[in-house]
């Protein structure tokens, strides 16, 4: 699986590197021996069953669900009519109950460039009941569609829940791979935290906002069952002067909203939510984070508000990477790092998930906060206070796999992959979560690498892959 292994292993390398009188770097980390296929990424086809347009005057389409409020007892239903605005009402009943409730939402459209979208549907859903399976309905009045969702479990400390992550996924033929496994992994996830990079519709010819239906008819399939946690990647950006497009993420906040003012956020670009046993804060790499910014003003308010003996599982979620060793997208995450990483380890972040870098990557438990100007130190350093860093961006867009990475491979750097997958992070209790990151290549139960978490306040011991080994 990798080409060096534990310190032990290490130390008997240099040992008969000695011997040979050869000089060897031993380096921290394993960078996978897995080989694949190279083949160039190719979207499917605009007539791809994918892509099917549902049947039916009106018929909604691009259905897709959130959390709704800050806690799990609401939920924000979306979805897109194209004949005409219909209704914004969504029918709704429990499991265990033939009362039907409804709920009213609104209607949103907009032009970009040589497109005007169809009708934008939001609706939220309130007052759910916890830990409960609910169908809906929308189309009201023309072509109904009906959908189902389950509530997450009331918050607590030991309550066990799922999460699947999915990053940079795109609508080629090795994203419809990606998501066929995450919807086989016999792991099920109940919620998906995205972390940016949705359609890339950016890609095509004047941002082809078209590439934004096709994708959201591509994902209703997972995303109108259960909820995906957004996070704005650069692909969101849609900023164009050369056509007029000059007001940043217009087709991403019409189409994907989330419950930002339920914390306090002023924008929907970072925000918090709770749910089970996680509390899970979403920032934004590309809106404004320096020094009396808005976000930077949130944020600091933001991480003394988490109650680690109500929520123990800390969780940030980011589209650039802060740690990363291959030679895309190298240091971009840089000066959000110098901003807020003192922050992540004085509050003991659990794990960071960040995606732009097109491939795996899983850190150790380091930080780079000692430096300043007198000391001059300036490398990352093991930190059992720090989170763990996870690079996946590997959904299988267009733009394909990042496969140069920087040698020798840095200390801080665990595992790293240029192959495209997804993750799941299985949260058991307050001390203990299974991680486990799955390549499209394999079997839908492979593991191609995995770890189990202590809870940095719960049970800060050794986490790393060394101290598990």
């Amino acid at each position: 699986m990798g080409l060096l292994g534990s310190s032990s292993s290490c130390s008997s390398l240099v040992a008969v590197v000695l011997v040979l009188n050869v000089v060897v770097v031993c380096n921290g980390g394993k960078t996978s021996t897995f080989v694949r296929k190279v083949e160039k990424g190719i979207d499917m086809p605009l007539d791809s069953d994918v892509f099917q347009i549902p049947p039916g005057y009106n018929a909604p389409q691009q259905v897709h669900i959130t959390q709704g409020d800050h806690v799990g007892k609401a939920v924000i239903v979306s979805w897109v009519t194209m004949d005409e605005p219909g209704s914004s009402t969504v029918d709704y009943w429990s499991e265990n109950s033939k009362e039907k409730k409804q709920a009213q939402g609104k209607i949103v459209t907009y032009k970009f460039s040589y497109y005007t979208s169809g009708f934008i549907h939001h609706t939220t859903i309130r007052k759910l009941k916890f830990n409960t399976k609910y169908y809906y309905e929308v189309g009201i009045g023309h072509t109904t569609r009906q959908f189902w969702f389950t509530t997450p479990p009331e918050v607590g400390p030991d309550v066990p829940y799922t999460f699947g992550l999915i990053g940079d996924l795109g609508q080629s033929f090795d994203s419809n791979m990606t998501l066929t496994h995450y919807e086989l992994n016999p792991q099920k996830g109940k919620t998906v935290l995205f972390v940016g990079d949705l359609s890339y519709a950016d890609n095509y010819t004047n941002h082809d906002n078209v590439r934004w239906d096709t994708w959201g008819r591509f994902v209703e399939r997972s995303v109108a069952y259960q909820p995906w946690i957004w996070t704005a990647g650069n692909h969101e950006l849609d900023f164009e002067p050369k056509i007029g497009e000059t007001k940043p993420f217009k087709p991403y906040t019409h189409r994907y909203h989330v419950p930002y003012k339920a914390s306090n956020s002023t924008a929907p670009f970072w925000y918090s939510i709770k749910r089970a046993s996680a509390y899970i804060i979403v920032l934004a790499s590309y809106s404004a984070y320096g020094k009396y910014t808005p976000q930077y003003k949130w944020l600091e308010a933001e991480l003394p508000k988490v109650d680690r003996t109500e929520t123990p599982w800390l969780i940030v979620l980011m589209h650039s990477p802060w740690y990363n060793s291959y030679n895309y997208h190298y240091m971009e995450g840089e000066t959000m790092r110098v901003m807020f990483e003192p922050w992540f380890v004085k509050y003991k972040v659990d794990v960071v998930f960040a995606g732009h870098v097109h491939a795996y990557e899983r850190s150790e438990r380091v930080s780079n906060i000692a430096y300043n100007v007198v000391n001059g130190i300036c490398t990352p350093v093991k930190d059992q206070s720090a989170p763990v860093y996870i690079t996946i961006g590997d959904g299988g867009n267009l733009e394909g796999l990042a496969t140069n990475m920087t040698e020798p491979q840095p200390a801080y750097s665990a595992y790293r992959e240029a192959s495209f997958g997804h993750a799941i992070f299985d949260i058991k209790n307050r001390t203990h979560a299974y991680y486990s990151w799955h390549r499209n290549q394999d079997g839908y139960a492979v593991e191609a690498d995995a770890l189990w978490f202590f809870n940095r306040h719960w049970n800060p011991v050794d986490d790393s892959s060394n101290g598990q080994s």
